[in-house]
């Protein structure tokens, strides 16, 4: 009689004989590759992907390859046409796919670029199957949720192991256990558990802990009962986080171990913190790390030597985190989702990373431009305080008139200013309305019959209609112009150069590379509009600069003012805030947190303030 594993290894196809469904992929050997499955239980929310993120960090520090995986319930194909309010900011890959916000907490916290195949939901999965039951991939078999869609769901994980190399496949599970919508997941991650045998498999389950204020103490019973909930479904959690607002008592921390049968010292309090970067190390104190190699018998994979290098830089990061700064900056963001900060999440992150390299307390405002005329006076009095301003990307007319007008009021005033995607296009307006005297200069997103309209759609996505369908999506190749503030900024992006220390107004490009010929970047984009190049030639006559250009097409994705008309004011068409990195903060974002700090303490010498960052932070005269 066959055996269990047999019966697997021969199921690529449904049979009278058997009635597995367990495709494999090519080159799928089982045992080499290990799963960390998280789950939440209680309520959705609680940090998944942080904890996920965090504790893949720690093995990936030890030498090990890791490769995340978001799974969704909900039938969106991605996340691109979710509103802010329901998710999130739409984090875009390097391939396009507009996901998760949780896939930005992966891509900063192991410091890798993830593509389309760490990213799947419930309508990619079920378009899948019946793509497949369309064109007889099922032999005439009556396609059901299990073999056939659970199948699916373990073909993608061995898929994403094989095509990643990796050592340890993360798998995070969106919702809450109880969900109808991924309760096909947690089937499928049961089933790869058994498949794939002892020490394969090590499932994390999220959980709270409520602190009542009238009762003065923690309580676990919302936690037991998702636990248990987690037990029904047949998967025993080898280890959980407790989310909670302040560090788990021993008593909570016992009965959930008592009640879902985990060793205490596999109970991980996942209180709340001052950042999501201190996680990682809190864990490794608790030996987490040190559980999951044993769980999933890996110690012999451990690069050590790795992972004391990957320590000390992490601990060089964390301490300029927690320091005490030496300086006090307030950002501005207006946006139409201010009241909801996961809307710019990355927006957030790339401002933290910046801080701690530059030792400034940032305090960021949101400014709801909906809610306020574009009125001069009222926009004076609204960015009153402020030392920077970022213009954030979005879509839709709303408040984009109070957008404009807080440009005008940057530019005017020598407010250092960085522009997304719509805040680049809310800057080419703004200069054509007021500087080139274009009246009514507009975009065509907003009013079709603009008199001037200096933004426009895509010329080559004119034909292309549907939401969502007719984007510039994923990252494409920037050029940069030389002896700009943008060729200064990414300068040691660039062959891994350093730029020299600049005392002229204007920075310079490393003496190592060719003036003439123009630094090649590759950033993320989100857009569907452009500058019209006829009016290209006009805005560039009367100052503007477009320092950085498609390769080969006249579009338009770097703009700035020069220096000493204006400290710091720099806009892009891509989002620059999708690649910046804890270790490797993002050179617009350091740049404009160097001239807030300028601004705010204008009788700091600006070597204080950063050598690197010089240029942007010398004191200038004001234009004439």
């Amino acid at each position: 009689m066959p055996t269990t594993q047999d019966l697997l290894q021969n199921a690529g196809h449904s049979s009278q004989e058997s009635e597995f469904f367990n495709p494999m992929p090519p080159g799928y050997v089982p045992g080499r590759h290990k799963y960390v499955v998280v789950v939440g239980t209680v309520m959705s929310g609680l940090g998944k992907g942080i904890f996920s993120s965090s504790l893949a960090k720690l093995l990936k520090d030890k030498g090990l390859r890791i490769a995340p995986i978001k799974m969704e319930g909900y039938l969106n194909i991605d996340s691109g046409t979710l509103n802010p309010y329901r998710h999130g900011e739409v984090f875009v890959l390097d391939d396009g796919l507009e996901t998760d916000m949780d896939l930005g907490t992966y891509e900063r916290m192991l410091d890798q670029n993830l593509t389309k195949d760490n990213y799947t939901t419930s309508g990619q999965v079920y378009r899948t199957v019946l793509d497949k039951e369309r064109g007889g991939g099922y032999l005439g078999r009556d396609v059901q949720m299990i073999p056939h869609v659970t199948g699916e769901v373990k073909y993608l994980l061995r898929q994403l192991a094989v095509r990643q190399k990796a050592d340890v496949v993360f798998v995070e599970v969106g919702g809450t256990v109880g969900d109808h919508e991924n309760a096909f997941y947690i089937e499928a991650l049961r089933q790869l558990a058994f498949e794939e045998g002892e020490g394969a498999v090590c499932f994390v389950a999220l959980t709270y802990v409520i602190e009542p204020p009238a009762l003065g103490e923690q309580k676990s019973k919302a936690a037991q009962l998702g636990l248990k909930k987690l037990m029904e479904a047949g998967v025993q959690p080898h280890m959980i986080a407790v989310r909670a607002q302040n560090a788990v008592q021993d008593a909570a921390r016992q009965k959930i171990a008592m009640f879902s049968n985990v060793p205490v010292d596999r109970v991980f309090s996942m209180h709340d913190r001052a950042s999501i970067y201190t996680i990682p190390d809190a864990m490794r104190h608790a030996g987490l790390d040190r559980e999951v190699l044993t769980m999933l018998r890996l110690h012999g994979r451990v690069n050590q030597a790795m992972e004391d290098e990957a320590r000390e830089q992490w601990a060089g990061f964390v301490r300029k985190l927690i320091s005490p700064r030496k300086f006090k900056t307030k950002i501005g963001i207006t946006g139409k989702y201010a009241s909801l900060r996961d809307a710019y999440a990355s927006i957030d992150k790339a401002l933290e990373h910046c801080g701690a390299h530059l030792s400034s307390e940032i305090d960021v405002a949101w400014i709801d431009t909906t809610k306020f005329p574009p009125a001069p006076e009222v926009v004076a009095e609204q960015l009153r305080g402020f030392n920077a301003v970022i213009v954030p990307g979005g879509f839709g007319v709303r408040g984009t008139e109070s957008k404009i007008a807080c440009v005008q009021h940057c530019r005017e005033n020598r407010i250092p200013y960085l522009g997304i995607c719509l805040g680049f296009q809310m800057a080419v307006i703004e200069f054509a309305r007021h500087v080139c005297n274009l009246e009514g200069a507009g975009s065509t997103e907003f009013d079709r019959e603009t008199k001037h309209p200096v933004i426009d759609i895509l010329p080559e996505q004119k034909k292309i209609e549907g939401l969502g369908g007719n984007m510039r999506l994923g990252a494409q190749d920037v050029a940069i112009k030389a002896d700009t503030l943008a060729a200064f900024l990414f300068a040691e992006r660039h062959q891994g150069t350093e730029a020299p220390r600049n005392q002229g107004p204007i920075p310079s490009m490393p003496r190592s590379l060719d003036a003439s010929v123009p630094i090649l970047i590759h950033e993320r984009f989100r857009h569907r509009y452009e500058v019209d190049p006829k009016y290209i030639e006009q805005l560039e006559a009367a100052g503007l600069i477009f320092s950085g250009r498609h390769p080969q097409q006249p579009i338009m994705q770097v703009l700035e003012l020069p220096r000493p008309v204006h400290p710091y004011f720099v806009a892009a068409q891509f989002h620059p805030e999708l690649t910046s990195r804890p270790l490797r903060p993002q050179p617009m974002f350091m740049g404009l947190v160097a001239a807030a700090i300028a601004h705010a303490h204008p009788d700091v010498p600006a070597a204080q303030i950063s050598e690197r960052w010089l240029p942007f932070v010398q004191p200038e005269p004001a234009a004439v």
